[in-house]
């Protein structure tokens, strides 16, 4: 069992930059892969990001590469997401997910673990 709490998310204006961290308790950090998903009113929770759990692999979403960093500190037990150059459509609340399967999984199925989530709102 690993508990993860979600913080960072806010209302910013298009263009913005937010950080996300994901902050994790229980059972060891490093044993597990990571990933970032969001779910907006009316879609499917998607997959943003993931992260092996030695930090050397990553996936991320057509919709946010080259705007979105997922990366993560062992040592604090903390995932982060980078994300800059927000739009409108980035609006969803973004979940942390931790994965027993230690790859990088890009489905919400491969993970076991869900943190309460937190509101990124971009307005236009």
């Amino acid at each position: 069992q690993v508990q993860l709490v979600e913080s960072g998310g806010g209302l910013v204006q298009t263009g913005a930059s937010l950080k996300l961290s994901c902050a994790a308790s229980g059972r060891t950090f490093s044993s597990y892969a990571m990933g970032w998903f969001r779910q907006a009113p009316g879609q499917e929770r998607e997959c943003v990001a993931a992260i092996n759990r030695i930090g050397t692999n990553t996936y991320y979403a057509d919709s946010v590469k080259a705007r979105f960093t997922i990366s993560r500190d062992n040592a604090k037990n903390t995932l982060y997401l980078q994300m800059n150059s927000l739009k409108p459509e980035d609006t969803a609340v973004y979940y942390c997910a931790a994965s027993r399967t230690l790859g990088v999984q890009a489905t919400s199925g491969g993970y076991d673990y869900w943190g309460q989530g937190t509101q990124v709102t971009v307005s236009s």
